[in-house]
């Protein structure tokens, strides 16, 4: 027996922690590379197999889950209904009808369900995770019992789960809605039916965002708007059933031919004559079609006025419930890329290609164009044929509101928006289209240069004159704030910081253009940080990390209305609405702390007031970022393994598409900011949140101490700080990189007790001889640990607000899964390189399957050890052949032993890697 039993996950933590001592005597030494050395041996040895590893995944797993769980819990808070019920009835504590009436009318917040790759769990996973949540027991019996085999993860399914998300906000909101109905009506009996409440409003992009994806065709969106319509009316036939028959009736006639007509649209349309039936059908009158509910609104609230209390309470929940919703199950947000609206507006201002599109003169041209534009009609016939993407866009949202929702208004989202020609264009085509009073265009601003320069950008928009008075025709100035592709490119803290000076620019441009009659609608979508959500300490944390008070105070002084948005994100988004017990309390947490609201008497934050620190501290950490991003190191770092540590986590791919030809290199800019957090998070440190904080301080450490611990800003800062702080590990980071370090794998045989692998460590040591991974992320290592050691001084000064008391059990459970999976990983090296000599194919050799295999590019290794050394042939029992034939003889053997010793061995490798990678992002609380 080779070194300490490591049977248990007992005993791998207690390992763990003994070897971690020994860093006291060698600061070099490296505790989760030896822990994974020491399992690496028993697997090839023969003392451990490839089960009892899964064994151990499966406990840890289970721990990830568990932990997830819990976190979801401990955010959220109070989370039986009746206790949510009672916190709403203390929120609703207006003396005087008019003022319940304006508080509850007014949305706390809009909630997005967005998706893209973030479905990290399986659906039993989710459901399991939920559950646990919801009732509390966080016990093994609880979440470890579901299944991890992966999902198929399409457009299909993110649509699906986004729509039973909603489904269960609808139920929250119509609980809290009639709650409100009954405070009402005991404290204002003769005025309680005219109450509208609409405590939040719900919106999705699931189907309808085209930014940096070719697999959504305009078909599909019109599917989905109507498949979407066909649920919400058969929900309000089903409220209505015992109510208003009549009506109920009616509605759920008007479901199932939208059902037909969804099921028409889901044809191959590349037949003109079936788009064309499919089109007639649905433009066609017909006595089942609603466009609109303002019709059976007026009669549910004239049936409530002469109703008792009760009965009159349920028909105004409905009403209300099709007030917020419409003829949908929320909102809809379209999203295309700027580039895309250049594209389309530059055949009109500028045919020639001679303008520049950021110039006045293509300003001036495109004031000109939007002055002349007068409305068209336009056809399905229309839409099918137009090849801009921006134009299609423009022509299916005319299609959706003439044929099946009139009522609700759709936003428009731009992103990569830098240029205010962009918006006047996107305004050009709603108004070509007929459109421009029911469509909000939005603004995205995430890249590194749309927020330096976000500020005049804003200013020149709202000085045009259509635009101000488009936004009076609107009600509202929208933008949208992506804290995902800005966390990566400057940093999570710098990222925040610059969204809300930006945030605040609004405010002043608005006022400034004597604009305050309208309101602001700012759409935060979340970001990478610790996760989608935001900020990993508490529920409020959450909200105010995407907006904090001083930006909301900002609009409130200026007496502009604020409507803030945000987004839940694809697994660990839903998760918040994934019981109807979660739902209501996540929605409960909302109408408490409104996303609007903030004391505008309140005293000006110092963080705000000594910009002097505050300023230099943001920039520096800043400049941190920036170096990470733009040096070779840490680029190379990143990419040393793709993305084959990630599972696959939704429909879009996790590289931009535009780049998937360029396999042999990979580039930071290649990969998208969600996969970019969750790689970070995989090899063991969060960089993009924690780097450059303690750089930052470095020279001036007490007095940026004192700011921040007199700062509510500056504390809420350092507890994402030390959130990241307590399960990252630079050591981790080193132990990845001693992977490809030739002479561990030259030295590993050298005392002669591993005779058995000896040729093949020997191999992978002349292998990666020429290897430059080792040499990378050990500068990475030691650039992170400079940093971190400044960073500790700098929290040693600032009080911990919220002591973890599990801190050391969760970084032993992160040290023992990174071990784990090192060791997996020399298992699939070292299989890799014992595989049998192949002859070359499709310009495909031996060494660029190792390479595959090093870089965890493990799937397309796979096939090209399949191909080469095949086990399923064709037998000459399959032909009907006259003539006889005595050859094959027998003799021949397959190759099914190399798949038994080599290839399977690989790819089971590869698969618990994966649920490992699993179950570190659970303890994250990231990567949905």
């Amino acid at each position: 027996m080779t070194g300490p039993a490591l049977t248990t996950v007992e005993d791998l933590t207690a390992r763990l922690r003994e070897l971690h001592k020994l860093t006291a005597q060698t600061p070099l030494y490296n505790p989760v590379f030896q822990l994974g050395l020491e399992l690496s041996r028993k697997l090839e040895n023969g003392e451990m197999s490839l089960d009892a590893i899964e064994a151990l995944v499966a406990e840890m797993e289970c721990e990830g889950l568990r932990a997830r769980a819990a976190r979801l819990d401990r955010i959220l808070g109070t989370l039986p209904p009746e206790a949510n019920d009672t916190a709403l009835d203390t929120a609703a504590s207006e003396d005087d009808f008019t003022a319940f009436a304006a508080r509850w009318q007014r949305p706390a917040g809009h909630v997005v369900f967005t998706a893209h790759p973030t479905f990290l769990l399986t659906q039993a996973q989710t459901e399991a995770v939920a559950g646990s949540a919801s009732t509390g027991d966080f016990s093994q019996a609880s979440v470890c019992t579901a299944d991890a085999t992966r999902d198929t993860i399409t457009l299909d399914y993110e649509h699906a789960k986004a729509m039973a998300a909603l489904a269960r906000g609808q139920k929250a909101r119509d609980r809290m809605a009639g709650r409100l109905f009954d405070l009402a009506a005991t404290r204002w009996p003769k005025r309680w039916k005219s109450l509208q409440p609409c405590p939040v409003r719900f919106a999705t992009w699931v189907g309808y965002d085209m930014d940096g994806r070719t697999d959504i065709s305009w078909n599909t969106s019109i599917r989905y708007r109507l498949q979407e319509k066909a649920m919400r009316l058969e929900g309000y036939a089903a409220s209505l059933e015992a109510l208003e028959p009549e009506i109920a009736g009616r509605l759920a006639r008007a479901a199932a031919h939208t059902s037909e007509m969804a099921t028409l649209f889901a044809q191959d349309f590349s037949d003109p004559g079936a788009l064309s039936r499919a089109a007639n059908a649905l433009t066609a009158a017909h006595p089942d079609k609603i466009v609109s509910l303002d019709g059976t609104i007026v009669e549910l609230e004239e049936e409530a006025r002469h109703a008792g209390q009760e009965t009159a309470r349920d028909l105004l929940v409905v009403a209300a419930a099709m007030r917020a919703d419409g003829l949908g199950m929320g909102g809809i947000h379209f999203r295309v890329n700027a580039s895309q609206l250049q594209n389309a507006i530059r055949r009109r201002i500028d045919p020639d290609g001679k303008l520049s599109l950021s110039s006045q003169a293509a300003l001036m041209r495109m004031r000109e164009l939007l002055a002349e534009v007068k409305p068209v009609k336009s056809n399905f016939a229309a839409l099918a044929i137009e090849n801009s993407t921006a134009v299609r866009q423009f022509l299916a949202m005319a299609q959706i509101l003439a044929h099946i929702d009139a009522d609700s208004p759709i936003r428009m989202l731009v992103a990569e928006c830098e240029q205010p020609t962009t918006v006047l264009a996107a305004l050009y085509f709603a108004r070509k289209f007929g459109i421009e009073d029911m469509v909000d265009v939005s603004p995205l601003f995430e890249t590194e240069t749309a927020l330096e320069h976000g500020g005049r950008f804003l200013d020149a928009v709202l000085a045009e004159p259509a635009f101000r008075d488009y936004a009076r025709l609107r009600g509202r100035v929208c933008i949208q704030t992506g804290f995902s592709d800005a966390g990566r490119f400057v940093g999570q803290i710098p990222a925040a910081l610059a969204i809300e000076r930006l945030q605040g620019r609004l405010a002043e441009a608005m006022a400034a253009n004597a604009m305050t009659d309208v309101a602001a609608l700012i759409f935060n979508t979340g970001g990478e940080s610790m996760g989608r959500g935001c900020h990993p300490s508490s529920v409020d944390d959450r909200f105010d990390w995407q907006m904090s008070p001083w930006a909301r105070r900002r609009f409130l002084r200026a007496g502009i209305k604020l409507e803030p948005e945000v987004s839940f994100q694809g697994g660990d988004g839903y998760l918040w609405f994934g019981s109807d017990e979660l739902a209501l309390a996540t929605l409960t947490r909302m109408a408490e702390r409104p996303l609007w609201g903030a004391d505008p008497e309140a005293q000006t934050d110092v963080f705000y007031r000594r910009t002097d620190l505050s300023l230099d501290f943001y920039r520096n950490i800043r400049s941190v970022q920036h170096a990470h991003l733009e040096s070779s190191t840490y680029s190379r770092a990143i990419t040393a393994f793709g993305l084959g540590m990630l599972n696959d986590t939704g429909s879009r791919k996790s590289r931009r598409q535009s780049d998937l030809a360029s396999d042999r290199t990979m580039n930071l800019r290649q990969i998208r900011a969600i996969p970019h957090n969750a790689i970070l998070q995989q090899l063991g440190y969060p960089v993009n949140v924690i780097a450059g904080v303690g750089t930052a301080a470095d020279g001036n450490v007490e007095e940026i101490a004192e700011l921040l611990k007199d700062s509510a800003r500056g504390r809420q800062i350092m507890r994402l700080v030390r959130a990241a702080d307590s399960i990252a590990s630079i050591k981790t980071v080193g132990a990845y990189g001693e992977l490809f370090n030739s002479a561990y794998w030259a030295s590993r045989p050298y005392r002669g007790d591993e005779q058995y692998i000896t040729d093949a460590c020997l191999k992978i040591g002349e292998y990666l001889t020429k290897d430059d991974r080792t040499g990378v992320f050990r500068r990475l290592a030691s650039r992170l640990r400079v940093d971190a050691m400044k960073l500790h001084k700098l929290m040693d000064l600032v009080p911990d607000e919220q002591p973890l008391p599990d801190r050391e059990h969760t970084r032993r459970s992160l040290g023992v899964l990174q071990a784990l999976r090192i060791a997996l990983m020399k298992h699939m090296f070292l299989r890799a390189v014992m595989v049998p000599a192949f002859s070359r194919a499709n310009d495909i050799s031996r060494d660029d399957v190792l390479e595959m295999v090093f870089t965890l590019r493990t799937e397309d290794a796979l096939a090209q050890l399949r191909r080469a050394f095949p086990i399923h042939f064709p037998s000459i029992q399959d032909f009907e052949i006259d003539e006889p034939s005595e050859y094959p003889d027998g003799s021949a053997a397959g190759y099914g032993q190399i798949h038994e010793d080599y290839i399977q061995p690989i790819e089971r490798s590869h698969a618990l890697g994966l649920r490992i990678t699993t179950a570190i992002a659970n303890e994250f609380g990231a990567h949905g």
